[in-house]
């Protein structure tokens, strides 16, 4: 045995079928068996590769009919519906860079209705966890045969794992992002809304659509969360306190025209929009138009003083109303003797602001009230604005009506802006929601003298001092402001003497205007506490009051406790008969109006 394994050699190692190819050392000559079995491994080889490229073949049309002609037929959000996961929006900041709006990772529910077993079932069992669905039309949808349809958007993480908890095939989930306010209702209005896919349909949102889609860093406005809170509180229990309808108040800054708190109620939650009514998506701040009443005698004293038809020394027969034709016009509580301009303005006389128009003159007041912005659209970064009402052509009556705040219809916004350029030292603002850079290099526009500028300041604080704006005083801030109650057009023509629209508009500290302060009530109701008045002084002006007193502090305004520096009414009447312009205006011309309530 063991000289048998010693003689025998190792076999060489062959792949399948090398032992019929033929050698260099030594010619086979092939068989034909060997030549049978060499062709049968030729077409195994050929079969194996056909089976691969026909499988091969199989996946990559598969991949293209998922990819391509079934994504186009299942109509998938990312591409047919323009789904919300396909652009993000910048977040939207108040001054301070506390967050407005802002968004949230959620998840959409959709549903292969191809894939659903059973329609009733997989309804109902839904209808369970997500309980404001509509049963019968969750049924309908997942019977309807389509690959893909929305089920259900925007679920929370809690909703989510409660939906895929239920185990139902033919249920499925879209990354998707929601826009949030945290804020709620508080600044609906100015931030307006987004759609359900992230689409800006209102309010800022919808000014800055583009950019808000287009830009990584946040948009970061004019407003002020502390302040805009202040002025809704405030404004909210005025509506309460004197049952108006409904109410807007808005805060400025008087040099730039930058908007620190814009509210209008009734208001709503962008969260919750499509409960809202229609009263309450209206933005009376910057859309509702309103003849503003007595307001609009700061514009004509600012325009006859600045053009130099009358001084504070000036005089206006207010002994009796003047008639014209069917017309007349008078004042409410009138002091019934002639009266100078600080007069007119501290008694609200209809009747003096009424002959100080005409006495300028109805192209010099419409072109006064055009560069004041009085007559275009404001332009401000919302699409809700609204252009001013007034009358084509500019007769006589309109003059004398306008002067005293009626024949003219303004956004509340309007009048803010106009007041700020009145106490500024007379330059032109612009209303904003953008802050505008320190070294800005807008050019100014000059629309009163600075020496006028200083006159109507002096003059709004005479009336809060010792005129109808009594009430809106807060020590040591030396509020000036100005009063307006303006009768509402009735439904069946003319004014309605028991609907007003009361306002004020305030200025402080009056010295050295920093601030803007416009309330506006929307006929309100006189109580026992008002002895049954319901005009600006008993309500609107204690409002704007309030809003002084909590936020003078929060934008470092704080009191001064010296004495008053600005005029009294007798040191600005100390003045001799001889020394008294007394001004007779020609009435020959027809004209005709009717009175504002003050």
């Amino acid at each position: 045995m063991i000289r048998f394994f010693q003689s025998r050699r190792a076999a060489p190692f062959l792949y399948p079928g090398e032992e019929f190819r033929p050698s260099t050392t030594r010619k086979l000559r092939l068989t034909g068996v060997a030549h049978y079995a060499l062709e049968m491994g030729r077409i195994r080889l050929i079969v194996t590769g056909g089976l691969f490229v026909l499988a091969f073949a199989l996946i990559s049309a598969r991949l293209v009919d998922l990819m391509i002609i079934d994504n186009k037929a299942s109509a998938t959000p990312s591409l047919a519906s323009g789904g919300s996961d396909f652009h993000d929006r910048a977040d939207i900041l108040d001054r301070s860079g506390t967050i407005l709006a802002t968004n949230l990772p959620t998840a959409n529910l959709y549903a292969d209705s191809t894939e659903i077993i059973d329609a009733n079932s997989s309804a109902a069992r839904l209808k369970l966890v997500l309980k404001d669905l509509n049963q019968a039309s969750v049924r309908e949808k997942l019977s309807s045969g389509q690959r893909f349809i929305y089920i259900s958007r925007h679920l929370t993480p809690k909703e989510q794992i409660a939906v895929n908890s239920l185990g139902v095939p033919g249920f499925h989930f879209e990354a998707t992002k929601r826009r949030i306010y945290p804020h709620g209702s508080l600044f609906g209005h100015v931030l307006g809304v987004t759609d359900t896919d992230n689409q800006g349909k209102a309010g800022i949102e919808q000014y800055f659509d583009h950019r808000l889609k287009t830009h990584n860093h946040p948009l970061v406005t004019t407003l002020d969360v502390r302040i805009q809170y202040a002025v809704r509180t405030a404004l909210q229990a005025a509506l309460g306190t004197h049952h108006a309808r409904a109410g807007a108040a808005v805060v400025t800054n008087a040099r730039n025209g930058e908007i620190l708190a814009l509210v209008s109620l009734p208001d709503f939650d962008p969260r919750d929009i499509g409960t809202a009514s229609k009263e309450a998506r209206f933005n009376r701040a910057t859309l509702g138009l309103y003849e503003m009443g007595s307001t609009f005698k700061l514009f004509t004293a600012a325009m006859a003083l600045d053009k130099e038809i009358v001084n504070l020394t000036s005089k206006y027969d207010a002994t009796q109303p003047f008639k014209v034709a069917n017309y007349t016009i008078d004042d409410f509580r009138g002091q019934k003797r002639w009266l100078s301009i600080p007069e007119i303005l501290v008694y609200s006389s209809n009747i003096g602001a009424a002959r100080m128009g005409l006495a300028v003159g109805g192209d010099v007041q419409r072109e006064f009230l055009q560069q004041l912005g009085l007559l275009s659209a404001i332009d401000l970064e919302l699409p809700e604005v609204g252009w001013p009402s007034y009358p084509v052509p500019w007769r006589d009556i309109h003059t004398v009506t306008i002067s005293y705040g009626h024949g003219i219809a303004v956004t509340p916004v309007h009048v803010a802006a106009a007041v700020s350029t009145l106490v500024n030292g007379g330059i032109a603002v612009n209303p904003t929601f953008v802050k505008i850079p320190e070294q800005s290099n807008f050019k100014e526009k000059r629309v009163i003298s600075d020496n006028t500028s200083k006159q109507i300041r002096a003059l709004m604080r005479l009336v809060v001092r010792e005129g109808s704006g009594k009430q809106a005083e807060v020590p040591g801030y030396r509020v000036g402001g100005k009063t307006g109650s303006a009768e509402k057009i009735s439904v069946r023509g003319g004014y309605s003497e028991n609907r007003l629209l009361t306002s004020f508009v305030a200025a402080f500290p009056i010295t050295d205007p920093e601030y803007v302060v416009l309330v506006v009530l929307d006929e309100p109701k006189g109580t026992l506490a008002t002895h049954n008045f319901a005009t600006a002084g008993w309500n609107a002006a204690p409002t704007a009051g309030q809003i002084i007193s909590e936020i003078a502090p929060m934008l470092g305004v704080f009191p001064d406790p010296g004495a008053d520096p600005s005029p009294t009414l007798a040191s600005m009447l100390d003045v001799t008969e001889a020394n008294a312009e007394l001004i007779t205006p020609d009435f020959t011309h027809t004209f005709g109006g009717r009175g504002a309530f003050e």
